[in-house]
């Protein structure tokens, strides 16, 4: 198989949609000049922090929402699969069902290079934790709905499982994108100063390791108009477990070309799908 080239967009996003946009726009056309089949927005890359964040979800409550538009836009104008991140939706995967209590989903969108809708990934695991940070707690269950369905899409570049932030905790998530066949996995996340020089790194590493593939991270990356810190380090992990590329903080891009050779290689040679003894429940 070709090689191909997997992007991450890092940002440091504001409240503020058009703005956010703007940037991204200019991010996603760097990554395509860096011969990127596949990128990846960070999470809430859209509207970080917004208060306004039932309002915002029901704009984009069906496919004409302007943020569903704007993804759909760029995947076409430069013919290239995005990952929209997340943003708030307030509708679920069948659009007449909303969600209910004022809450959104937080939802991860995969246009291909056509800039067809093909994919929804609605973050299943809320961060509510204390940390010892400016903000002290975090409770996005107040704001969101978690989700209830994993995804694989077959993309031009490879099968690609879909995660979102503090699902990184959670391994059982991508073993089962694993057995469905992935070969990416997706990351798009906001991890806090505090969690992220913690664990983000090593997490990241444990999840390509475990399961022998490229996982890609694309993150919020320095001090938020909110007030808000996030820790940034966007990686790109092959399946060995090496950091590929990293940027640490700030606004940019990163990438690598992939190879899905090399990693079929590492999974006959360490065939940890067929020496897997212990079941792993389903979604």
């Amino acid at each position: 198989m070709q090689s191909k080239k997997i992007a991450a967009v890092q940002m440091i996003s504001c409240m503020q949609v058009q703005e956010n946009l703007r940037v991204a726009g200019k991010l996603i056309e760097e990554a395509a000049m860096q011969g990127a089949g596949l990128i990846v927005l960070p999470e809430n890359f859209a509207a970080f922090a917004n208060p306004n964040v039932r309002t915002l979800g029901e704009g984009e409550a069906r496919p004409d929402g302007v943020i569903r538009t704007f993804m759909a836009d760029q995947a076409a104008r430069h013919g290239v699969w995005i990952v929209g991140g997340t943003i708030p939706v307030a509708s679920m995967a069948d659009p007449t069902r909303t969600v209910a209590n004022g809450r959104v989903r937080a939802a991860c969108f995969v246009y291909d290079h056509e800039g067809t809708e093909v994919a929804r990934y609605d973050k299943i695991h809320m961060f509510d934790a204390i940390v010892a940070d400016n903000q002290k707690s975090y409770v996005e269950s107040e704001t969101t709905e978690p989700g209830e369905h994993l995804e694989v899409v077959d993309t031009d570049v490879g099968k690609l499982g879909l995660s979102v932030c503090y699902d990184l905790r959670f391994p059982e998530l991508f073993r089962i994108l694993f057995q469905r066949g992935a070969e990416i996995l997706s990351v798009p996340a906001a991890f806090t100063e505090v969690t992220g020089a913690a664990h983000w790194e090593v997490l990241m590493r444990c999840r390509a390791i475990e399961n022998c593939c490229y996982v890609i991270g694309a993150c919020q990356g320095g001090v938020h108009d909110s007030g808000r810190r996030t820790f940034g380090n966007s990686l790109i992990i092959d399946p060995w477990g090496n950091v590929v590329n990293r940027l640490a903080k700030g606004t940019g891009v990163i990438s690598h070309a992939i190879d899905l050779k090399e990693l079929y290689k590492i999974r006959n040679d360490m065939p940890v799908d067929r020496h897997m003894q212990i079941p792993v429940g389903d979604f």
